[in-house]
Formats: C-alpha cells, structure tokens, sequence
C-alpha cells in the first residue's frame, strides 16, 4: 500500500530540479530567436492595443466634454457647472455596470479594475499569468473612466492590457512560467514605449519595475518589444512624445543645491499623496462597509465628488497631460499651482478609491510638473541670476515626484531625459530623483503599486521569499510515505492537519505554533489521511526554489 520512503522523499526535491532543467532549457540559446520573434510579435500587438485604448478615451471624452484631443481642461471650462458635475458622474454608472458584470462572471476578482500593482502580482504569485478577459474589461472600465473626468493616469491600464496579452500568448503557446515572466515584462515594456513615445523609459520600467531584476536573458526580448511598439505608434501616431517641451538649459552648476531642495520637496508631495491616497481608501472602505454601499455606487459617488472638484479646477480632470503641458510651459500662476497640487492629489486619491479605472503615472507627472514649476517661479524671484527656467524645474519634478511615488528612479529619470535629450536635465534630475526617492522610502517604506500588493497580504518588494511561501503549496512537497504513523488512526480530529491546497506559509506557521516537525494532510473531506509534510522536505523544496529564482534574476 505504501510507496517506497526514498521515493516519496525525494518527490518534491525531483519535482523542482526537473522543473529548473525544463524552464533554463526553454530560455536556451536555440531558443532565443523564438523568443526574440514573440517579443516582436507582442510589441506590435501591444501598441495597436494601447492606440485602441486611447481612441477609447478620445470617444468617451468626445461624448462626455465634445472634445477629443488633449484640451480637456479648457473644453470643461467653457461648460456648465451641471455639464462639469455630472459627466464623470454619468461616467461612474457606467463604470459601476461595468465592475457588477465583472464580479458577477468572475472577470474583476478584485471588484476593481486591474493595473500595474496586478502585473507585478502576476509576475510574482501567478507565473506570469494575467487573465485575458480581465484585461480587456479592466481596459475597458478605465477608457470609461478616464474619457469620463476620473483623474488619474492611463499607462497602468495600458501597462495591464499588454501583459494580459503577452500572458495570453505566453501560455496558449504552452512556454513555462520564467519564459512567461520575460514575456510579461515584453508587454509591459511595448504599453509604456506606446504611451510616452519614449522606448528606452519602457525597457527600464519593465525590468525595474515590473520584473524586479536586469537579467541579460530578458533585456534583449525587452527592448525589441519596446522599440517595435515605439515605431507602430510612431507611424501610427507621429514622432512626438507625450509632451512637447522646449530646451533647457541649466547655467551654472552652481543651481544644483536648488535642485536638492526640489528633491525634499518633490518627496514631501509624494509621501502626501500617497499617505492621502491610503487614507481615502480606508475612510472609503470603512463608509462603504459601515452603510452598505453597493459596488456599482462607488464610481458614481467618486464621480460626483470629482466633478465637484473639477467645477473649481477643471485642470485635475481625465489624464491630465493638457495641464501638465501647461506647467511645463509656465503658464500656471504660484497660487494656481499650489491649489492644483492638492486638488489632484484628493481627486486621484477619490478616483481610486471609487473603483474607477486608471492608474498613478500622469497624476504622478502632474504633481511633479506643478511643484517644481512652483518652485522654479519663488526660485527665479529669489535669486533670478541663479535659477533655471520654470520649465526645467518643472521638468525635472515631474521625474522626481514620479520617482518616488511609482519607486521606479531609472525608468522615471530616463522617461524625463528622453522628453528633453539634454545632459545638463538628466544631472540635475538625478539630484532630485535620488533625494525624493530616498526620504520617501524613509518615510513611506514602499512604493504605491506594493503598497497595493500589501493589502492583500503579499509582501513581493523584499524579494522573491514571500512568494514562494504563497505559491508552493502542500501538494508539492508532502509524502506519502507515512513511517512512524498509522493512517487508519489518523482523521481530522488528530491535530493539526492540512490540505492539498494549503501553502507553505500555512505549514511552517502551523508546525511553529505546535512545535512539530510533521504535518497530517486530510483529503478535501476530512475523511482520511493521505500524506504527511515534513519540515525538512519543506526547508529543502523551499531552498531549490529560491535557487530557481536567484538563477533567473542574474542568468
């Protein structure tokens, strides 16, 4: 009846090192020009889907304000204030249709639309693997949201619909899941390179961000996929990125300490926002679960709210890039500035909590475009033979507050360097980006997309422990050799016991608990034995896993 111990024993530990010679095998030098030909074939799918996506904004926003192109805020400006409080109201009840029909056939898990923070979940929890239908309706809901005023950013859903489809052809074509993360990071890359216009700021932000690592294994489909994506929507397009800025010249390195200063202040605002942003979805959460607020309410009562707002500051609707745009010119007076910092920071912080669909990025840029442009206008008062441009500092803010708020300083620093191309801007963004990014980890201690991940009990931003914890489960490394023990004795009152399905957190928590070393798996219905976990097969399992996973990241 028992199979033989050395076997059993040996299971999970055979397991993994077949898997590591599978997966090192799939990622091998004959197989890089498949890869390479998949990347490409991801970076052009991805961009047609991303200048699908942003035509879905420009009709939604023609519907809703008659204006398709980026002139969102002067557009809402010349409207009524009803006009202005009930278009992304109206935008809300589709919104809330939208995430009931999701919860309703399993395609919002979440009840939320899907972004960045889902993709470095899927990366590190989920093999790689982003569910197609998620993200074509998360997609969905936030070109709704965003046509309709909901203020944040349109790179997080974009980033999401190119890994869904990556993810998609990943494992339709039957790859293992390290290929399928390489592919993830191919789709994330193409979303960003399609929406800023910035293929170099698309690399870093897939494996910085998304990844985690620079392995040369990946960095080659990486850059084909971006740099494919690049030219579709160039020529699709035009040549132009996402802003269009003038040169900047910085005078005198004796300007750098004002952008040191720029850097405390830039990570002063992003640590407001992000704290604002924690806050209002736990005041939301609480309000909702206190008085019964259904989900497809949300988005309605946020949309009120944001209209609300934007009667006063139609600057904070949508993405945000017209007004962006208008900071990065100078054309903002310093009270305006410092009153649309922070009605952003609670429009966004309301847009999200709402369940409406849209991500941090461009509220990011907008905060920082804002701060440092009224930075740049007390520094040129103060002392005008010193100071740069507004424009610059504006510039170089948008890369800091970015920096610190996404925790990505050398894909946000390459995406600021890339819109300007000139030296003296990346030494002083450098300066910014660095101090911003520093006091915010200081204070904050992670960035908003793991902090998103956090609260749903996974800590994936100290390295690839805890998901392994998370993702090997009892199934992969109990035996079923029971010596020492009798099955016919043991049931579901024999404490303590596990199932199949249970993680490896939940083994090593349980056997610390009762100071045990072996653990009785039950069947699904309690009624009989079927294997026992062992510490030390755990901590060996366990260990090969992490092995797997440190060869990955530096291969």
């Amino acid at each position: 009846m028992m199979e033989d111990s050395t076997d059993q024993e040996n299971h999970g530990l055979g397991t993994v090192s077949s898997f590591l010679h599978r997966s090192l095998s799939a990622i091998g030098k004959e197989w890089q020009p498949v890869i390479w030909l998949l990347a490409l074939l991801i970076g052009i799918i991805t961009a047609y889907a991303v200048i699908g996506f942003r035509l879905l904004i420009a009709g939604v926003q023609w519907s809703a304000y008659g204006v398709a192109a980026e002139q969102l805020y002067t557009a809402a400006a010349n409207l009524s204030w009803l006009h202005v409080l009930l278009a992304p109201t109206l935008g809300g009840v589709v919104v809330g249709l939208l995430l009931t029909l999701g919860k309703r056939y399993g395609a919002l898990p979440d009840e939320r639309p899907q972004g960045v923070a889902d993709v470095i979940e899927a990366r590190g929890l989920r093999a790689g693997r982003v569910s197609l239908s998620t993200g074509l309706l998360s997609a969905l809901a936030s070109g709704v949201s965003l046509g309709a005023g909901a203020s944040a950013g349109r790179e997080g859903p974009a980033v999401h619909l190119g890994a869904s489809l990556s993810s998609f052809l990943s494992f339709r074509l039957g790859y293992p899941p390290i290929a399928a993360r390489t592919f993830l990071a191919c789709g994330a890359a193409a979303a960003v390179s399609a929406s800023f216009n910035t293929p170099l700021a698309g690399v870093l932000f897939a494996l910085e961000v998304i990844l985690g690592h620079y392995a040369l294994s990946v960095f080659a489909p990486v850059v084909i996929a971006s740099v494919m994506a690049t030219i579709i929507t160039r020529i699709h397009l035009g040549e132009f990125p996402a802003f269009i800025v003038p040169s900047f010249d910085m005078e005198s390195y004796a300007q750098l300490p004002a952008f040191a200063l720029l850097g405390l202040i830039c990570g002063i605002v992003a640590i407001i926002f992000l704290k604002s942003s924690i806050l209002v979805e736990h005041v939301a959460h609480d309000v909702s679960k206190k008085f019964g607020i259904p989900l497809w309410a949300k988005p309605i009562i946020a949309g009120f709210l944001v209209g609300a707002i934007a009667i006063v500051f139609p600057q904070i609707l949508g993405v945000g890039y017209q007004a962006t745009d208008a900071a990065l010119k100078g054309l903002f007076p310093f009270g305006l500035l410092i009153a649309l910092i922070g009605a952003k920071i609670a429009a966004t912080a309301i847009t999200l909590a709402g369940r409406f669909g849209g991500g941090v990025f461009s509220p990011a840029l907008y905060l920082g475009a804002m701060t440092g442009s009224a930075f740049g206008l007390v520094a040129g008062a103060v002392f005008p033979e010193l100071s740069a441009s507004e424009g610059f500092y504006a510039i170089v803010g948008m890369g800091a507050v970015a920096a610190a708020i996404l925790g990505a300083p050398i894909s946000t620093t390459l995406i600021a360097f890339e819109l300007v191309r000139e030296y003296e801007v990346a030494i002083a963004l450098m300066v910014s980006v660095s101090i911003a990014t520093f006091l915010t980890q200081a204070v904050i201690g992670k960035s908003f997309f793991h902090w998103q991940i956090e609260q749903r009990g996974f800590r994936l931003r100290e390295g690839p422990q805890d998901a392994l914890l998370h993702i090997i489960t009892v199934r992969d490394v109990m035996t079923r050799d029971f010596s020492g023990y009798d099955p016919e004795d043991m049931d579901e009152t024999s404490p303590p016991t596990l199932k199949e399905n249970d993680n490896l957190k939940k083994v090593f928590a349980l056997m610390d608990a009762n100071n045990i070393d072996t653990v009785v798996v039950m069947n699904e219905e309690n009624e009989a034995a079927i294997g026992l976990v062992r510490r030390n097969a755990c901590l060996s399992f366990f260990n090969q896993a992490l092995i797997q996973a440190h060869v990955e990241s530096h291969n």
